[in-house]
């Protein structure tokens, strides 16, 4: 597990001298976004796109866990789990 006291780079973490990736599961719940858009504008890393009326996660491998998505999501559809 990385602590918040570990150097974080992108995706990568360096912990105790030893390069870490950290990889994120995001998941859009279809039932609750109602296709704003917001989320698309405010990833720093791109991860999302909309396809059709509802916001869809494309590019996890991108995830920084930074969760803006999250935190502005008016609709609380967007879920972030570290894997």
């Amino acid at each position: 597990m990385v602590s918040v006291r570990d150097m974080q780079q992108g995706s990568r973490c360096i912990q105790n001298e030893e390069e870490v990736t950290a990889m994120y599961m995001v998941a859009v719940d279809k039932n609750k976004c109602d296709g704003c858009g917001t989320c698309v504008n405010v990833c720093p890393q791109s991860v999302f796109k909309m396809e059709g009326d509802k916001s869809e996660p494309v590019n996890m491998s991108e995830c920084i866990n930074c969760l803006t998505c999250v935190e502005n999501c008016p609709q609380q559809a967007i879920t972030v789990t570290e894997i």
